[in-house]
């Protein structure tokens, strides 16, 4: 009898174990360029986070962050103003954490039942760490190449196969992710139909804040 209910304990020992490992190891997210972010987001905001509360509506509950709305970049027909970004309260769950009253952020989601959703999978930064080609990229460049598409290289030889691609080659660097393609290029589509990589004009002003 005793070796019966020590087998039942190991068994559920290891069930729990595998449940624990589920979920420290169950946020992955595929890397993404700010563009690809940006152009598969319903909504794209730069606010600041004034206040949060966990809402105890599952096994581990969401956050919801009460954020002060400083300007819309994306997702007008859909939400006029956004007062509220609910999230996993649990990181392994792939939630984000927000600092409360401290910075400014760039925030990205999706709109489920009037509700702003985001997550670490998410461009979610903030607004002083990006850089003025990202912001103005945010601002208006990156709308232009939503009908791109950004082809990730993670190991040579790499090839784009139409003509609405660009390739992202940010992974074979040494300097890895986020890197130079991400910070200051965008993937915008020409007059003839061809998407091909824009930086613009570059400057070392970065007083201007789009």
């Amino acid at each position: 009898m005793k070796s019966v209910y020590h087998q039942v304990l190991s068994l559920l020992f290891v069930l729990s174990s595998l449940q624990i490992n589920q979920l420290t190891e169950a946020c992955s997210c595929a890397l993404s360029h700010p563009q690809e972010a940006y152009c598969n987001s319903d909504i794209v905001i730069r606010a600041k986070v004034v206040g949060k509360k966990l809402l105890k509506d599952g096994p581990f509950g969401t956050m919801r962050y009460t954020i002060k709305q400083m300007k819309m970049y994306k997702g007008f027909e859909k939400i006029q103003h956004v007062q509220h970004i609910y999230t996993d309260a649990s990181e392994s769950l792939c939630g984000v954490k927000f600092d409360i009253n401290k910075y400014q952020y760039l925030i990205t989601g999706r709109v489920f039942d009037g509700k702003v959703y985001t997550g670490l999978c998410n461009f979610n930064e903030r607004w002083e760490r990006l850089s003025l080609a990202q912001k103005k990229g945010i601002n208006h460049r990156y709308q232009l190449g939503c009908n791109c598409r950004i082809k990730p290289c993670h190991y040579p030889p790499c090839f784009v196969t139409s003509k609405n691609e660009c390739l992202w080659t940010d992974m074979l660097s040494n300097f890895g992710y986020p890197g130079y393609q991400s910070r200051h290029y965008a993937c915008i589509q020409q007059k003839e139909g061809y998407c091909s990589w824009y930086r613009g004009m570059t400057t070392r002003d970065n007083t201007t804040d789009p």
